[in-house]
């Protein structure tokens, strides 16, 4: 088995690092290997800010992985996230040039090029370029529009961009860690494709991804995203208004979170409570579970309605038929997904990831919809769309991995 066979998946959050190796078996079917995570050092709400640090636990998750694996690993397909990122749509138009004004492949590509000719600070650049529909001759809602007639061919896109400052930090990170970058893809584009229906892509759906320490959001409309967003909050400001009020640790917090908290009152039970230790020699205290879903559900409610505010701004929410799908770490806390539903006024459920042959079940929970997606957010694009776009570069054994996704992918969904 050699490098080119497998691919490895890196998702570098704010509260862990985790790298996920994947294979082909002897069926053909994509199975992952070796799954590795560390604790996360050196990023702070999604950006790099200590090479050193950050470097450090990208070599223990990598190496985690590749021990449990059984291989050695020399690419990787890092993900990125942070406020650094932002989401432009754009139209290009050509005339057709091919013989009897069919259109091809060169047509296509010039288009997409045309789409993306917009002008962009000198410190940003593009990650991807996702084309939304192709229109030609006037005629919109075109996917594929290679071997149709026509005059006059254009390009609906939905174009990514970071800061050059972000993407190339998390590049040396991982260089100095020993590996190379394959690609680097926008963790929302992977964790949706993780988590996303094609049926709810279709119909309009509101993607959140709350991290420990952003909030990721992604709309997609008739199957392409047509808005990124991200929120500098996420599930550590949650626990830290814990902290706060009940004058306790961070860490100590953070486990009556996991084990006692919720943000619906619908779902408490009045009578019961949760004892929380005395700090400095001070007995333990009981506190009512509604206590702390009242200091939970209205920050959570905060953050839904800080999303809620930039989809009115654009007029996105009424186009989402397929209601709204919250994942990532901080999604797992009870009630989230019954308060998203009050506030968005529309259908709302926790998303979990595809499921892959080989991934344990501790790893099927919303926390890796991230890593799993970035295999998988390839797949559906090659398979819907038929064409690959400007998404960065690619190793050599990249387009022999990407054929094989787009196939197994096509016979998994």
């Amino acid at each position: 088995m050699t490098s080119d066979d497998i691919i490895v998946a890196l998702d570098m959050g704010t509260s862990k690092i985790c790298a996920l190796i994947a294979e082909f078996d002897e069926e053909g079917d994509l199975t992952v290997a070796g799954v590795g995570t560390a604790e996360s050092k050196g990023l702070r709400r999604g950006v790099v800010i200590n090479i050193e640090a950050a470097m450090k636990a990208v070599e223990e998750a990598i190496d985690m992985a590749e021990q449990q694996a059984g291989r050695t690993v020399e690419t990787v397909l890092a993900g990125i996230a942070g406020g650094n990122i932002e989401g432009i749509n754009s139209r290009g138009v050509v005339a057709v040039t091919g013989k009897g004004r069919e259109i091809n492949r060169n047509d296509v590509e010039r288009v997409i090029e045309a789409a993306k000719a917009i002008v962009m600070p000198m410190d940003r650049e593009v990650l991807h370029v996702i084309p939304q529909e192709y229109i030609v001759d006037d005629q919109p809602g075109i996917k594929n529009p290679v071997d149709m007639i026509g005059v006059r061919l254009e390009a609906e896109v939905h174009i990514i961009t970071s800061t050059v400052s972000a993407s190339k930090n998390i590049i040396k990170c991982i260089n100095r860690s020993g590996y190379k970058v394959d690609e680097i893809v926008l963790e929302s584009i992977g964790a949706s494709s993780s988590v996303l229906s094609k049926d709810e892509r279709d119909l309009g759906t509101l993607f959140i991804d709350i991290g420990n320490g952003t909030t990721d959001l992604l709309v997609h409309l008739g199957g392409a995203p047509y808005y990124t967003g991200v929120l500098p909050v996420g599930a550590r400001e949650v626990t830290n208004d814990l902290a706060i009020m009940l004058n306790i640790p961070f860490e100590e917090a953070e486990k009556i979170k996991l084990q006692a908290g919720c943000c619906w009152e619908e779902l408490i039970d009045r009578n019961e409570s949760v004892i929380i230790p005395g700090i400095g020699g001070r007995p333990p205290v009981s506190v009512p579970e509604m206590r702390i879903c009242r200091i939970l559900q209205p920050r959570m409610t905060e953050l839904f309605m800080l999303v809620k505010k930039q989809l009115d701004d654009k007029g996105y929410l009424k186009r989402l038929g397929g209601g709204v799908v919250i994942t990532g770490g901080g999604s797992q806390l009870p009630g989230v997904a019954e308060l998203a539903q009050e506030v968005f006024r529309m259908p709302a459920r926790i998303g979990y990831p595809r499921q892959i042959k080989g991934l344990e079940e501790r790893y099927r929970s919303p926390e890796y919809s991230t890593v799993t997606g970035l295999l998988l957010h390839r797949a559906r694009q090659v398979e819907e769309e038929g064409l690959v776009v400007d998404t960065g570069p690619r190793s050599s054994g990249a387009a022999e991995i990407l054929r094989r996704l787009g196939s197994w992918f096509k016979e998994f969904i």
